[in-house]
């Protein structure tokens, strides 16, 4: 398709946030109003998280301003001060969060097929000075988390999930969110489930968790009194309302990623096509977070992401560069995801596109990858 002929085509973006009801949004909003209690652990928000609870068969569930405070919530309930095992392959906050606390990170392959950390590569990476292991669900896809949970019992150490991308995902009938310490999933706005911003925080280990709560507010333990040194990493009623509103319509929220995936799975299915996808775990429930595919080259993938912007369809390298690049790792030292990193593209997935946005994905693609 020509410049000429997409000029006028709306534009597709790789994830737009789920809007819902305004109307739902406003009852909520109004009841904020006649309270004039707008955050500090209000109505909205103890609601929400109890729902939460419910729906992911967690308890308890705390709400946090974002991801990212979540995870140095993390690292500060679990006393962490040594170093961290962490993937390569992830957002940057993964890997920004540990750097920002002063927490020395040593980094530790991927497995090639399902793009998550190697349990090999994590035993192989801890040293004398290692205290956790971060590890990512990547695009929703669980780490193996039998293997980690017996590694970090034979080192003594805590174990912490990057589940940003992992909402409602179960592995072997449980929830995602009942493997190590504590888990964060992030509630951004671009997520499947959303508060426009936020984060939710689960696990396994209670006494983390007991702290964690004191900690998001302040440390308060009363108006006059503390448990110990706290921030500020409180969910306001104004972004639990969005939660509130979003959370009733989750089940046709992922019901329509579903069918986009199956869509997609169906048009690339096909030798044809020199595309890859990452390898869901056995066992898993996924939640059809991200369209990932793999492409045979660098350049491969350069040429099929501008062809597809002239036809105004963003895509996103997710993730790239490689963190061990970045931060202080060495590509050398990580050889499966420097090599994944590059070839790695998410294509568009929202719940609200189009069969006609869909179409057009797909044939953009096809086109691309026939050049």
């Amino acid at each position: 398709m020509s410049n000429a002929s997409s000029k006028d085509l709306p534009p597709i973006h790789v994830t737009e946030p789920f809007l819902p009801p305004l109307a739902e949004v406003v009852r909520l909003l109004e009841g904020v109003w006649q309270r004039n209690l707008w955050t500090n652990q209000g109505p909205l928000v103890r609601e929400l998280e109890q729902r939460l609870a419910e729906f992911l068969g967690m308890a308890p569930i705390h709400l946090v301003t974002n991801g990212a405070l979540g995870l140095h919530l993390a690292f500060q309930a679990l006393g962490i001060q040594g170093e961290i095992v962490t993937t390569p392959f992830s957002y940057v906050a993964t890997t920004s969060c540990p750097l920002w606390d002063k927490l020395p990170i040593v980094f530790a392959d991927i497995e090639p097929d399902t793009l998550t950390i190697s349990p090999p590569a994590i035993e192989a990476a801890i040293t004398p000075r290692s205290e956790a292991i971060l590890a990512t669900h990547v695009y929703g896809n669980p780490c193996d988390v039998e293997a980690i949970e017996k590694i970090a019992q034979r080192h003594g150490l805590a174990v912490i999930y990057d589940a940003a991308h992992a909402f409602g995902v179960r592995y072997r009938g449980r929830s995602i969110l009942e493997w190590g310490d504590l888990s964060m999933v992030s509630l951004h706005a671009t997520k499947l489930f959303h508060t426009a911003e936020g984060g939710l925080m689960a696990g396994s280990n209670a006494a983390a968790l007991a702290k964690l709560e004191w900690m998001r507010r302040f440390g308060h333990n009363g108006p006059e009194a503390f448990h110990g040194v706290g921030t500020n990493a409180k969910m306001t009623e104004i972004h639990a309302a969005i939660g509130l509103s979003v959370l009733p319509l989750i089940a046709q929220i992922l019901a329509a990623r579903q069918a986009i995936f199956a869509r997609y799975d169906q048009a690339f299915d096909d030798e044809q096509w020199p595309i890859q996808r990452p390898v869901v775990r056995a066992e898993t429930q996924h939640n059809f977070a991200y369209y990932p595919i793999v492409l045979p080259s660098e350049s491969v993938l350069l040429r099929l992401k501008q062809t597809l912007e002239e036809a105004k369809i963003f895509t996103r390298r997710y993730f790239y560069p490689s963190l061990a690049g970045l931060f202080g790792g060495t590509d050398e030292s990580t050889p499966v995801c420097a090599d994944v990193s590059r070839r790695v593209l998410c294509l568009p997935l929202s719940a609200q596109m189009t069969s006609t946005a869909i179409e057009r994905v797909i044939a953009g693609v096809r086109r691309g990858l026939s050049q």
